[in-house]
């Protein structure tokens, strides 16, 4: 990435990213500020948000950290006010906060399978309803992230499978009852993406576990963090302004294989736990 953000593809325009803070969010809130959007990252933990905001700003881009629980309405609609008072209008806007853990369902809790659907699932849609009053009423885009579990069954993988799942047909849903509004909506599915923290958890990088994963992937790797803020950013942008209302994979093919090798390896974990 380029030490000196040049305006480009999003000039003028504000993004509002939730889970911003780390990861896969972080990287979609830093290509977006390189192409002159002013970003808003919203997550949980202040002092991340702040600090993901301020790479951006020492690269010379726009960006500000805010803070607010995916799963409080409340928290949220004042956290996109305040990035309104910054930024103005929201042009895009992206749900990206997301839990995990490794569980076979018949060990899981309620409450953990409970806290994954609101974080995921009510979160993405807290997000979405929350901004709906405060998007630009001429041309506006929801990104949601998903992941493959949404349509790919996964060993010790429920309650990622059915949020992810319930967020693919939430997008779907939107992308009809929203259009109207000039608002385009769309999804994001990725399959294992390296140097992630979510990643790290359920197979660390060179570890046996990490090889079992790349063998049920046809391009024989795993996605990268750019790969990803890449499709977030051509969606976002005029170049897809006929995409609506779909969920894309990308995932290096391991959709199209299954996830059995890795459903398995998970539940190894799980039961060594």
């Amino acid at each position: 990435m380029a030490d000196v953000f040049q305006p480009g593809l999003l000039r003028g325009q504000h993004a509002i990213i939730t889970g911003a803070g780390s990861g896969i969010n972080q990287h979609i809130a830093e290509r977006f500020a390189a192409q002159g959007a002013a970003v808003s990252i919203v997550g949980r933990n202040l002092e991340r948000a702040e600090a993901a905001a301020a790479t951006i700003v020492a690269r010379g881009g726009q960006a500000r950290g805010h803070s607010a629980d995916v799963r409080d309405f409340d928290a949220l609609a004042r956290a996109f006010a305040q990035a309104v008072a910054d930024h103005g209008p929201v042009d895009i806007c992206i749900a990206g906060a997301a839990g995990n853990f490794v569980s076979d369902a018949a060990s899981m809790s309620s409450n953990g399978f409970r806290t994954v659907i609101d974080i995921d699932l009510v979160g993405t849609f807290n997000t979405f309803r929350a901004v709906l009053p405060m998007l630009n009423p001429e041309e506006s885009h929801l990104l949601a992230i998903s992941a493959v579990q949404s349509g790919m069954p996964t060993a010790a993988q429920a309650h990622v499978c059915a949020a992810k799942a319930g967020i693919d047909m939430l997008v779907r849903t939107l992308s009809i009852e929203w259009a109207g509004r000039g608002i385009r909506c769309n999804g994001i599915a990725p399959g294992p993406v390296a140097d992630t923290e979510g990643m790290n958890r359920l197979a660390p990088g060179g570890s046996a576990s990490w090889d079992r994963l790349l063998q049920g992937i046809p391009l024989q790797r795993a996605g990268r963090r750019d790969e990803i803020a890449d499709l977030a950013l051509f969606l976002c942008s005029g170049a897809a302004r006929y995409i609506h209302g779909t969920v894309i994979a990308i995932d290096g093919g391991q959709s199209n294989l299954g996830s059995l090798p890795f459903g398995a390896m998970l539940l190894e974990s799980a039961s060594a736990r």
